[in-house]
């Protein structure tokens, strides 16, 4: 009897040993749009016929996985796609936007679904990218910017499984309340040399003033946020603790000066703040863009592309944001 306790206690500790946060549980190919389809249906139970098929035109050129990893101890659901080609390469990890089963990768609306991942990954990137828990099938209940967090710094070590993967060059980017989750990322790792965001969540007080139903939807589910409303979303708005941000990781800020959700004086503001605490960065306004900046679609690849290539993939300096006086200007 003895003997079996002990034999049965050095399972469950291997098996805990087995399942640390970060590990991928389990994967399934996604070989083409039928394929996404069929794994949709299987993983979060519905139809996806809203989507477009044109937009997943990349598949071609890359390897697509559904991964399930572990995360808090949560079972969450997220994709891992890669080059074809073998090869060693840079990582980025991709912070979706939305909230619940509004906005999640497979979902019609999102701003930067799978579809336009396998086209920056075709560009010679490894990419992940969490559901977050609770959604695409996963475990857990999301937060909005709270607990789930844990899901986006659990790819960290999650990206030393693959053998196709440069652990030393990890670079994030994140669309609106992605955004707003790369920013968090950036404050809690060391592990990132690159971000770029696109129409992102700065500064939640304000947004919630522009879009007053916001008010009742979080305090439904955001943990918090009845109690201290202005401190729960404080803790999610960047603008109120850039000085907590990296000087060393330059930061692509995409934006469209239509967006009625994150309105483009928001953005403004951060790149004044970045100016104050000297953190490179670059700004790009799209004219007439709107939230998800599908009128410049191509644009924003180009710039996405551009600046992973200079401070990811060739490693370039980081620009000098510090003013010098010159007299021949």
């Amino acid at each position: 009897m003895k003997k079996y306790l002990i034999f049965l206690c050095c399972c469950v500790t291997q098996l805990i040993y087995c399942q640390q946060d970060g590990d991928i549980l389990s994967q399934t190919k996604i070989n083409n749009f039928e394929a996404l389809l069929a794994y949709i249906q299987s993983t979060e139970g519905r139809d996806s016929v809203y989507l477009d098929p044109a937009r997943f035109r990349h598949f071609e050129e890359v390897d697509v996985f559904g991964i399930t990893y572990r995360s808090d101890g949560l079972r969450v659901k997220g994709f891992m796609l890669q080059p074809k080609e073998a090869g060693i390469y840079p990582c980025i990890i991709y912070n979706r936007g939305g909230s619940l089963d509004y906005g999640t990768l497979t979902h019609y609306v999102s701003s930067i679904g799978l579809g336009e991942l396998a086209r920056l990954a075709s560009a010679g990137y490894l990419i992940v990218a969490s559901q977050y828990r609770g959604n695409g099938g996963g475990e857990g209940q999301e937060e909005y910017g709270g607990a789930e967090i844990n899901d986006v710094l659990n790819l960290i070590p999650l990206l030393t499984s693959s053998a196709v993967a440069d652990t030393s060059r990890i670079g994030i980017f994140g669309w609106s309340r992605g955004g707003a989750m790369t920013f968090q990322t950036l404050k809690r790792t060391n592990k990132i040399k690159v971000a770029a965001v696109g129409g992102a969540g700065t500064d939640y007080l304000a947004i919630a003033k522009n879009t007053p139903f916001l008010d009742k939807y979080w305090s439904e589910w955001v943990p918090g946020y009845v109690e201290d409303r202005i401190s729960t979303l404080q803790q999610r708005s960047v603008i109120h603790w850039v000085d907590q941000l990296p000087r060393d990781v330059p930061v692509l800020l995409l934006h469209g000066n239509l967006d009625w959700k994150v309105k483009a004086n928001l953005i403004l503001e951060l790149a004044l703040e970045f100016e104050k605490y000297l953190i490179p960065y670059r700004l790009v306004m799209f004219d007439k863009g709107k939230h998800a900046i599908a009128e410049h679609r191509d644009e924003v690849f180009a710039q996405l592309t551009s600046w992973f290539h200079r401070y990811l993939r060739d490693r370039e300096s980081l620009p000098d944001v510090g003013y010098k006086y010159n007299r021949s200007n």
